[in-house]
């Protein structure tokens, strides 16, 4: 068994060394060549004596961008990644909370690096891979790794508007590619085609299945995703026969009719994550493409990827909800209720997981890492820690997981607890519905839908009669071209919140 990531792309460069490891329409990098990049950029972090602390690494999406994250796990680093398209005031907060000392850039963002307030030593890539490699160094860095130490540092979305740092260590990713290869069957075949930025969790789907079975991943240009057409095409032309999305790139594809104008030729497998797949997209995707398999993924990033998983083998109807499924091996889902406490059979209660997957917390808070990762209310003998994931489920009669909704979802109307989530799920059972998300309006007390498809408001308003008891009926509907969704792909609820409480200015 493995104990640090980097033996991965070392075992894969003893088999495949000229195989092409990660590419982009502009540079391509074969596993030796990968090799060879990330030693030297270790080197080039050694040789400034920075240890076991973290890197920021701000270049633009590309092969060379995960060369660098190997290469500071070479030096014996940790990686965080910044992304050209975060603003900069969340950029400085990231800054603020890591204290780092070394920010690796590339041509195209030194610019924008300049203007940052970052008093550490800065190197351009370009710079760092003229290294020769120092093996006696990189040798002893290895030599003293455990794995428990830290691998990256992804910072996510706080509630409060700052940034948590989410810091997963190599253990976790381990035990995680083992058995999502698995469950899979992920194998030196797979083509990848990358969706989801570098700094979020999801990307470890395709980046280390790529290193542990010397697999190819494609960098997808990010202009594509809102040209489906255009998407098929590239992931015909070289080949994909695998990807793992969040659901709105899918639904894009299939929401705009585009299998009636192409389909993908190579694709076996369709992963997908991030949020619920709406029932009538996904049964578009099954019905077009029989041959596929599909399965659906659920894990936040603090239990470091993916946590559960469920092969959706068959059409679904529309009032159902597919399942996120079981946990994966090594790992274990509690369902609480609000006083800590086990459910019973057919209730719902806070998803709750233990195991190896679980990362260290958050980088430099204790404070909110105490909130989340918590002790497991059932093993009170013992040191058991367990992360609260905030998301409301259910198991069917197999013991599948039933996703509900976020517990922040969860509303007071009209004095009856009501799951967002729940009228969501009827509203897109409606014909003629594509897409929708409800927010809740605390300011005037309402429920408000917003929905993109051929059906108008008045007949959805009909349809829902049917449907929902009157306390969950939205209490306004608003028709939109496209429901926004933010970098992670997911619905955009502050966006919807803002652009809603905006209109009500403007009509007052």
């Amino acid at each position: 068994m493995q104990t640090n990531i980097l033996e991965y792309l070392e075992n894969t460069v003893k088999r495949v060394p000229e195989k092409t490891a990660f590419a982009d329409e502009n540079q391509q990098l074969s596993f030796e060549g990968l090799e060879d990049t990330a030693k030297r950029i270790g080197t080039a972090i050694a040789s400034e004596r920075i240890y076991k602390k973290p890197v920021i690494v701000f270049m633009k999406k590309s092969p060379a961008l995960l060369a660098a994250f190997f290469g500071v796990v070479y030096g014996g680093c940790f990686y965080v990644p910044i992304d050209e398209e975060m603003p900069e005031s969340r950029i400085g907060l990231i800054i603020q909370s890591t204290k780092a000392e070394y920010l690796i850039c590339d041509n195209t963002t030194i610019e924008k690096v300049q203007n940052l307030n970052f008093s550490g030593i800065i190197v351009l890539y370009e710079k760092c891979i003229e290294h020769n490699i120092d093996d006696v160094k990189l040798d002893k860095i290895r030599k003293d790794s455990l794995d428990i130490d830290p691998v990256y540092v992804f910072y996510t979305s706080g509630s409060t508007g700052v940034p948590k740092g989410v810091t997963g260590c190599h253990r976790g990713i381990i035990d995680y590619i083992e058995h999502l290869s698995e469950a899979l069957q992920f194998d030196e075949d797979c083509v990848f085609a990358n969706q989801t930025p570098m700094y979020w969790d999801a990307s470890m789907k395709e980046i280390y299945a790529t290193l542990k079975h010397g697999a190819t991943t494609y960098i997808v240009p990010k202009n594509l995703f809102m040209l489906p057409v255009k998407l098929i095409e590239y992931l015909n032309r070289y080949r994909i026969n695998t990807i793992c999305w969040v659901v709105s790139a899918l639904t894009m594809i299939s929401a705009y009719k585009t299998f009636d104008i192409i389909k993908p030729k190579y694709l076996r497998l369709v992963a997908f994550c991030g949020e619920v797949f709406p029932v009538k997209q996904f049964n578009i995707w099954k019905r077009e493409l029989p041959k596929v398999e599909f399965y659906n993924l659920y894990g936040p990033t603090e239990t470091t990827g993916v946590s559960t998983f469920y092969h959706a083998d068959r059409i679904f109807a529309d009032d159902e909800i597919i399942p996120i499924g079981k946990a994966f091996p090594n790992t274990q889902i509690i369902l609480l209720n609000e006083d800590m406490r086990e459910v019973r059979e057919n209730e719902t209660g806070e998803i709750c997981i233990r195991g190896s997957c679980v990362t260290m917390g958050y980088y430099g808070d204790f404070e909110k890492t105490n909130i989340a990762f918590v002790q497991n209310p059932t093993s009170p003998e013992y040191r058991d820690i367990i992360y609260r994931t905030g998301d409301i489920a259910r198991k069917d009669k197999d013991g599948n997981l039933i996703f509900i909704d976020r517990k922040d979802n969860q509303i007071k109307h009209m004095g009856h607890r009501i799951e967002l989530g729940e009228i969501e799920a009827d509203v897109l059972a409606v014909d003629g519905v594509n897409i929708c998300c409800c927010i809740y309006v605390k300011e005037n007390n309402k429920i408000v839908l917003f929905y993109t498809g051929d059906i108008e408001k008045g007949k959805l308003t009909k349809e829902l009669k049917k449907k929902l008891p009157r306390y969950m009926l939205p209490n306004a509907m608003i028709k939109m071209d496209t429901i926004p969704v933010t970098q992670n792909g997911k619905r955009d609820r502050r966006k919807l919140y803002s652009s809603y409480m905006m209109n009500m200015e403007n009509t007052i």
